[in-house]
This record gives C-alpha cells, structure tokens and sequence, in this order.
C-alpha cells in the first residue's frame, strides 16, 4: 500500500479550537509516523464518504474517490471492549459534553454525571455518534485527552483520535454517512467489503 503524509494543517481549526487546545491539560504526546494522517492507497469498495475502522490495525480510514483514502491512527477498546458492525453517524457534536454511561461509571468511575466539553473532557474536539437505525449505539469517534494512547487498544470501546485529526474527519463527515467497524482478526487490505450487517460486539 503506498502512503503518502498528509501535511498537517490547522486550516480547519476555529478560533474556539486553537484557544482551547493551546491550554491543554496534558502533554503533547509523539505519535509514531504510521498514525500520523496519511494519504493511502485503497483497495476496498466502499463508495467515498465512507469511514472503515480497521481495529486490529488501529487505523481508521476516510474513503476518497479514485481509490484513495485518508488514513488516521486510532486508539481502539479492548477485544472485551471492542465493537464491530455497520452505522451511520446518527449526530455530531463540537467540543461535546460528556455524559458516563453506568457502565463506565462501574468500571472507572466516579464521575460527575455530566463534563462540561473542553480539553479536559474525555471526548475531546469532536465527537461522531454512531447510531444503527434509529438507535443510539453508545459508540463515539471521538478525540482524546490521552494522546498517547494512540496506536493502542485501551479499555474504552470507543474510537479515539488526536484532537487535530478528529478536527480534519469531522469536516468531511456528513450526517447519515456509514462507518464500517471490521471485526477482530480481519484486515481492511486483505478483507473484502460487505454489504451484511455484522453483529455488534460490546
């Protein structure tokens, strides 16, 4: 697959976007070269405008036309965490409130019910509710407060992206476009699309 860097750009950032992330809470982190935002060859079919998720590898791809597509590191759940299936982004939100679910609050909690969106916020900048149907399935694309962890797979189900990256991805996105989560184990070179829902894990 040949790749090319995408140069980084803040072009799409607002003046909100630039003040709030000069004051990050947390380290900037050095992401390794292969999860910075690349421009990549594309061997799949899905029609541009497309995101596909590729856990395993944590990448996370944003289809262009010509058999291209943009490429983006991710930080991804666990396999106990971790989902796969067919959505569409049901809602997107700018620097989003976030609101722990019972599940979360169980497991790493306590939280507040409610955190207020903001460099803090576990969320980040951006945030894609993904939604199968009309059902809100509780996963986000979303950025992070934890830089570093991407390129890895962490407790969360969610997928994670630097604050930049989910910046550039949500000003392509459109409401109601699909995202492809491939399950554990398959590969967006080798793995050829389908058109079946595949079953949600969680």
């Amino acid at each position: 697959m040949q790749t090319t860097l995408s140069p980084s750009s803040d072009a799409s950032m607002t003046p909100r976007d630039r003040q709030l992330l000069s004051h990050a809470p947390y380290a900037q982190a050095t992401i390794p070269e292969q999860y910075l935002r690349h421009i990549v060859d594309y061997p799949r079919k899905e029609q541009p405008g497309t995101i596909l998720v590729d856990t395993d590898a944590r990448y996370l791809y944003y289809v262009l036309p010509d058999g291209k597509a943009i490429r983006y590191g991710v930080a991804v759940g666990e396999e106990a965490q971790a989902f796969s299936g067919i959505a569409r982004v049901g809602r997107m939100a700018e620097w989003p409130d976030w609101i722990p679910t019972a599940d979360i609050q169980a497991r790493l909690g306590p939280y507040p019910a409610r955190v207020p969106g903001g460099p803090a916020n576990p969320l980040g900048a951006r945030a894609l509710y993904l939604y199968a149907g009309n059902k809100d399935t509780l996963y986000r694309i979303h950025g992070t407060n934890q830089p570093e962890y991407i390129g890895q797979a962490i407790s969360s189900g969610c997928i994670r992206m630097r604050n930049e990256d989910v910046i550039d991805l949500y000003d392509r996105v459109k409401a109601g476009s699909m995202v492809v989560v491939l399950p554990p184990s398959q590969n967006a070179a080798e793995v050829q699309p389908t058109s079946r829902p595949v079953r949600w894990r969680g």
